[in-house]
């Protein structure tokens, strides 16, 4: 039996349940008596255990199953009776004045908002858009040189025999040995011997590789080095070491030639350059595609945000940070991060967790009052647009048909897009040419 239901404030509900405690103590038994014939005990046979014996074994978690059983069901029967839309799990208090013979409970609860998207012909959103030209390929086939890069050793004539003094310069590979004190005492990790590294990739701290540049071989040099206060090294942060480096070895880079052999590396057979370079274009229009509609996508829904009034339930917020606190240590710990005595306050995902509801609640209403669920011939499209930049397209078909819970996840992509699509033909849109380095720079997330 429940009683009426309480409004305590905008979202949040409370109901009593009550039930005669009859009928806890009869189902209580039946369960013991059900356990005793599988019960064990030492001096006795399986299933011969004294019922007393068992309910002082068992008693206590069968009450206490018994309860939560009882509970739910009549929590359930009560809401689907008053057409409830429960958000989230109720919290579940036992009442203290129960009537004689009678258990009762408050459950108090939220309830789902009422969704109302606001009028989206009026909106403005921006969008953005971006092409491909030879000048992005060309940037991408110098970033495969380099990734390709090989080393020589820089003679006394200097690079390509041309004459200079070979001395170290921005791009080459050296080796050196150096030494760090501070207040004339070494410090850990401040000495070394042939290390390497290469001039203005940034691996060095500036000063370092601003006294490494114009040394020859076998020159020594000693500079003072002051230490970034947010350094990572905590024992050494904010302080200045006099440094010693000596140059060990010297090398400058060869970068391979964009001929018949690179475009081989590439996976062109044939080694045709001008094959190569479709390719790369094929690639980084693809990868352009995605980004836009990344950040497409993320006007959108900024848009239905401003449009859409409604009181988000705390207790689905709570849920959702707990699930992004908990993604967040999995992603560090798959990084090797030693994340066991690390916190992980869930307050830290609030603000992002409740926009994800809230957002989850507006395209929910959006799909189902406008029928925008994904279709079979939409999930399989995007899986074989997934599928094109794999070898064995067949394959990655496999891969999602053969989970269900994968195949979902492209369900829901493809819903997401056709939200976006809605809206973008409700709204009034201006497209906004954005520079193919600023966009690829950029990752947005819903």
């Amino acid at each position: 039996m429940a009683t009426a239901v309480e409004t305590l404030g905008k979202l949040e509900r409370r109901m009593t349940i009550s039930f005669p405690l009859a009928d806890v103590r009869t189902e209580v038994e039946k369960r013991l008596k059900q356990q005793a014939k599988t019960a064990k005990a030492p001096g006795f046979r399986p299933g011969k255990v004294p019922l007393k014996m068992v309910a002082a074994q068992y008693g206590y978690q069968i009450e206490s199953d018994v309860l939560n059983d009882k509970v739910g069901r009549a929590f359930n029967a009560a809401a689907n009776e008053q057409q409830l839309r429960v958000a989230g799990f109720p919290k579940i208090e036992p009442k203290e004045d129960s009537a004689e013979g009678t258990l009762s409970f408050d459950a108090t609860f939220e309830v789902y908002p009422e969704v109302k998207v606001g009028e989206l012909e009026g909106v403005d959103i921006e969008t953005v858009k971006a092409d491909v030209s030879d000048a992005e390929i060309d940037k991408t086939i110098d970033i495969l040189r380099k990734q390709r890069v090989h080393y020589h050793t820089k003679g006394e004539q200097g690079e390509h025999g041309d004459g200079g003094a070979a001395i170290a310069a921005a791009g080459d590979k050296v080796t050196v040995d150096f030494t760090g004190v501070i207040d004339g005492v070494e410090f850990p990790g401040g000495k070394a011997d042939g290390y390497a590294f290469v001039l203005g990739e940034g691996r060095m701290l500036p000063e370092f590789e601003a006294a490494t540049i114009g040394l020859k071989v076998g020159e020594a040099k000693t500079f003072p080095l002051a230490f970034p206060e947010d350094y990572h090294g905590k024992d050494v942060a904010g302080k200045t070491a006099d440094f010693t480096i000596t140059l060990q070895g010297l090398e400058w880079a060869h970068l391979p030639e964009v001929d018949a052999e690179f475009a081989k590396s590439l996976g062109i057979e044939d080694g045709d350059v001008a094959k190569m370079r479709d390719d790369i274009k094929v690639n980084l229009e693809r990868e352009v595609a995605g980004r836009v509609k990344a950040r497409n996508k993320e006007a959108v829904m900024d848009a239905l945000v401003k449009v859409t009034e409604m009181d988000v339930p705390k207790v689905m917020i709570a849920q959702d940070s707990e699930r992004l606190a908990e993604m967040t240590r999995q992603d560090m710990s798959q990084r090797g991060m030693d994340v066991k005595n690390m916190p992980f306050p869930v307050e830290l995902f609030a603000t992002k967790a409740e926009r994800r509801v809230r957002l989850g609640l507006i395209l929910s209403q959006l799909v189902s009052e406008h029928k925008l669920h994904a279709t079979p011939e939409q999930v399989k499209a995007q899986i074989e647009d997934f599928a094109q930049s794999y070898e064995d397209p067949k394959e990655v078909l496999k891969y999602y048909y053969g989970d269900r819970n994968r195949l979902a996840e492209v369900e829901a992509l493809v819903l997401e897009e056709n939200v976006v699509n809605y809206v973008l033909g409700k709204a009034k849109v201006t497209a906004k040419p954005v520079a193919f380095d600023e966009l690829m720079g950029s990752n947005p997330q819903a």
